[in-house]
């Protein structure tokens, strides 16, 4: 694994992953959620989206004029790799064509045929990458590759993003095995909190919430004697 890509992977550990009960956009239920935004909007995530994505990109020589997928997902992966690449130009995929204007469906990059890479940030039933590739076809796009960042692995999304983009090869950057993995490592390996015990700061007889140098309250457990 690239440098670039194991910090990627640390970020979104640390940044995006979170254990609980959430509900999905699916409808579904689900004892993790994986927010990439909080990573992909990051200064340093933001770059090494673009850098991981590139490298990735290029290693499966897809050439792409251009990368695009549905809004809003899509959005920061598709600035990062065009920026990273500065060859790359980036296209977003409205929802529904807007009601004003010139009405059209595809933002940004619009030149009918050319070679083009799909990206979404999490896959989960598949479903915004799929109308992101049905959509970009009816427009005239050619699609060399179908990518997202995290693959959470469930809900039939890999068949049914495999069986919309066919022939084209569907590839994910992480699972969410891989982010659950990392997080829980990282986890593990941080150093216990300190806590002192029945005791009061010694400097205003507040709770102490450390007994390490001194005990110390809240809001002087960082100051010394």
């Amino acid at each position: 694994m690239s440098s670039a890509r194991q910090e990627l992977l640390r970020l979104l550990a640390t940044k995006s992953f979170r254990l609980g009960e959430f509900k999905l956009s699916s409808g579904g239920t689900s004892d993790y959620y994986v927010d990439c935004r909080a990573t992909t909007l990051d200064a340093r995530g933001s770059q090494l989206t673009g850098q991981v994505f590139l490298e990735e990109i290029r290693q499966r020589g897809w050439r792409p004029q251009a990368i695009g997928g549905l809004t809003m997902g899509a959005d920061p992966l598709v600035v990062a790799v065009a920026v990273t690449s500065g060859e790359i130009h980036g296209f977003l995929v409205r929802k529904a064509e807007k009601q004003h204007g010139t009405g059209q469906r595809i933002e940004g990059f619009r030149e009918k045929g050319a070679r083009v890479v799909i990206v979404d940030d999490v896959c989960t039933t598949g479903a915004s990458t799929i109308q992101a590739i049905e959509t970009v076809r009816e427009f005239g796009f050619e699609i060399v590759g179908v990518m997202c960042l995290v693959e959470r692995e469930e809900a039939k999304g890999r068949p049914n993003v495999e069986k919309a983009a066919a022939p084209t090869p569907f590839v994910s950057i992480f699972t969410a095995t891989d982010v659950r993995r990392e997080h829980v490592k990282l986890k593990e390996e941080a150093p216990p909190p300190i806590f002192a015990v029945a005791a009061d700061c010694e400097l205003c007889g507040r709770p102490a919430v450390t007994n390490m140098p001194r005990n110390r309250c809240e809001v002087h457990k960082h100051d010394e004697e």
